[in-house]
């Protein structure tokens, strides 16, 4: 699972026919799918064998790709002049070759892998969500330098190459047990993004990679720091030692770890850097926004839940991602473009995790598991819908995907089920947020002020885009051309995901999410059989009206809007003042003049800087 990604992604990036490419990216990426399904039906091994070589010459090779690593990202920062970048790496670079130079005979875990039922969810977000952004990017990719982007140098066999060794390392840091080992897919995750933020090269690409790079390198010497920590006062490199440590013990390298978790995930102060990865191609969004880069963060978060739990680093750790969900979900109402909406809907959410991981109980931990499974199908499927619209109509603001849904019917329709799955009921995404809410009442009460006002700046930003794309001033016909195969795998193939996910997610809970719950906290959460009958009731209702939309012409009838009397034969006109002839135009509400995204990231910044602050802060303290 993470050698076969990594050894793909090295032979794409000499593969330069684009028949064997779509031959071999196909093949793997089922291959990578039948795989994770595998694992996921398998039992679980009670212990995971060795590797039959030598811990030293593993770690003497990792030592040797880290180094490689390091010098090219030395190199970036010199050629940009970006001394903060070389500062970085060096730091973390000098402290990951003296632990190596210096202990280098006792840097060996029991066990290098851990497999439980947490990295088997990951493993099929990554694998699953992952795969079908690849196929998605075939298609994608294609099109975008031969029509839509023909400026743009056609660079292939290195995105699809970046695309997969992401996926390798992504498995690494799933199912790694030996936090040496840990560290590298982690770093060869925040190499890859920025070498993929800056595919296209313009300026505002290389900016924004290097804001990526920057702020993830931050978060890479808080976890090598850690790595150091934790070995000089146990002795141990391995990541479930951490975790079962005592708290006086663990407390500082899991308030590291979460320090690097926060970066990844994007939370406030960090968020700038998923915003600007915007810029790269929608594949690249949809990879970093949903599937794969920021869920590695939270994933970190969610692993140190018993060592933070009912301390002051924990509640800082939940504040943390408490002001980010306010902070994004208010900033997404003031902005028009869709994938950023998307994106700071991204950087909100997560926010929620982060805060289930900062107050740690059974029923957080379980509600924050269940918000990463629908949050990643269903964002995935939008970022890539957005990605089709943006090519067909050349936009991607909101209000040019007015009647959408008779337009593009079929994406259109995709479009409403993954906006559904974010906050409709009986969605998954609404069920996670109610189970956050009690969560939060039980723990610490004056946190559901954030819950309350994020979910209602929430709703309204998925209110209006929803009416955006159901919007019908006068007939129209669909003009939605034929989908590439890759693509029309991963949007019908999420789509599909979207609606299961809720409807079956009673057994996802129970066989998944439960199990791993009761094996950190010996009890779960769970819902009650009544609420499941109502919600598959609610499921099945709720699906009917957009898939009428998929008929136009036989299920959906367009009749003229009553203007007060004043209509013309046109249904798009009407009689103003004067008598003169008017079109019907309507707009949504941005609250620019009430709430305005640079005041909102301004005052979120300085106020989760010191909430970070006073989470290491607080750390420290107990160590002394």
């Amino acid at each position: 699972m993470i050698l076969g990604p990594i050894a793909t992604g090295v032979g794409l990036l000499c593969l330069k026919p684009d028949l064997f490419r779509k031959i071999l990216v196909s093949g793997i990426t089922l291959l990578v799918c039948g795989g994770v399904l595998a694992v996921a039906t398998m039992p679980i091994p009670a212990a995971l064998r060795e590797l039959p070589i030598a811990h030293h010459w593993v770690n003497l090779v990792m030592m040797v790709i880290e180094g490689a690593m390091g010098l090219y990202v030395i190199y970036v920062g010199v050629r940009a002049r970006h001394l903060l970048i070389v500062a970085l790496m060096l730091a973390q670079a000098g402290l990951m070759f003296w632990l190596e130079l210096a202990h280098g005979s006792t840097l060996v875990a029991s066990q290098n892998f851990l497999v439980d039922k947490f990295s088997i969810i990951m493993a099929l977000i990554n694998g699953v969500v992952g795969g079908g952004i690849c196929l998605y990017a075939l298609g994608y990719m294609r099109e975008y330098h031969e029509v839509a982007h023909k400026e743009v140098a056609d660079r292939r066999p290195l995105f699809f190459g970046l695309l997969f060794i992401f996926m390798g390392a992504m498995f690494g840091i799933i199912f790694v047990n030996n936090l040496v080992w840990l560290f590298l897919f982690w770093e060869i995750t925040t190499l890859c993004s920025f070498l993929l933020i800056g595919y296209t090269r313009t300026e505002e690409a290389r900016r924004n990679a290097l804001r990526a790079l920057v702020m993830n390198l931050a978060g890479g010497l808080a976890f090598a720091m850690a790595i150091v920590w934790f070995h000089r006062q146990s002795g141990s490199i391995e990541l479930q030692k951490l975790i079962t440590s005592k708290q006086s013990l663990a407390l500082l390298p899991a308030a590291l770890l979460c320090f690097a978790g926060i970066t990844k995930s994007a939370q406030l102060p960090f968020s700038s850097w998923l915003l600007g990865a915007m810029v790269a191609p929608t594949p690249v969004s949809a990879l970093l926004h949903s599937s794969t880069m920021v869920k590695a963060g939270i994933y970190l978060v969610l692993r140190m839940t018993p060592v933070i739990t009912g301390t002051t680093v924990g509640l800082m750790v939940a504040l943390v991602g408490a002001v980010t969900f306010l902070v994004g979900s208010l900033a997404a109402i003031t902005t028009s473009d869709a994938k950023k909406v998307l994106a700071w809907s991204t950087i909100a959410n997560l926010g929620l995790i982060v805060m289930c991981g900062g107050i740690g109980t059974y029923q957080a931990v379980w509600a924050g598991v269940l918000l990463i499974i629908f949050h990643a199908v269903a964002k995935c499927l939008l970022f890539l819908c957005v990605g089709v619209v943006e090519t067909r109509l050349h936009s991607r603001d909101i209000e040019a995907m007015s009647g959408l849904v008779l337009n593009m019917p079929k994406v259109g329709v995709m479009m409403l089920i993954g906006m559904a799955g974010m906050f409709l009921a009986p969605f998954g995404m609404l069920i996670s947020k109610w189970a956050v809410l009690k969560a939060v009442v039980d723990a610490y009460p004056a946190l559901c002020v954030f819950i309350v006002f994020g979910s209602a700046a929430t709703l309204f930003f998925w209110v209006k885009w929803m009416g955006k794309l159901l919007e019908v001033l006068q007939p129209r016909k669909s003009v939605e051309p034929a989908l590439p195969l890759g693509q029309a795998i991963a949007l019908y193939g999420l789509a599909s995901a979207t609606f299961l996910a809720c409807l079956f997610f009673p057994l996802i809970s129970s066989h998944l999410i439960e199990p791993y719950v009761f094996a950190v906290y010996g009890q779960s959460a769970s819902m009650a059989p009544g609420n499941i009958i109502i919600m598959t009731i609610m499921m099945v209702m709720i699906m009917l009206f957009p898939l009428s939309y998929i008929n136009y012409g036989r299920g959906v009838r367009v009749t003229d809007a009553y203007l007060g009397g004043a209509n013309v034969p046109s249904s798009g006109r009407f009689l103003g003042s004067g008598n003169s002839e008017n079109e019907v135009v309507t707009n949504n509400y941005f609250l620019r003049g009430v709430v305005s995204e640079p005041w909102l990231t301004r005052y979120g910044v300085l106020c989760s800087s010191v909430l970070l602050g006073l989470m290491v802060g607080a750390a420290v303290w107990s160590m002394i």
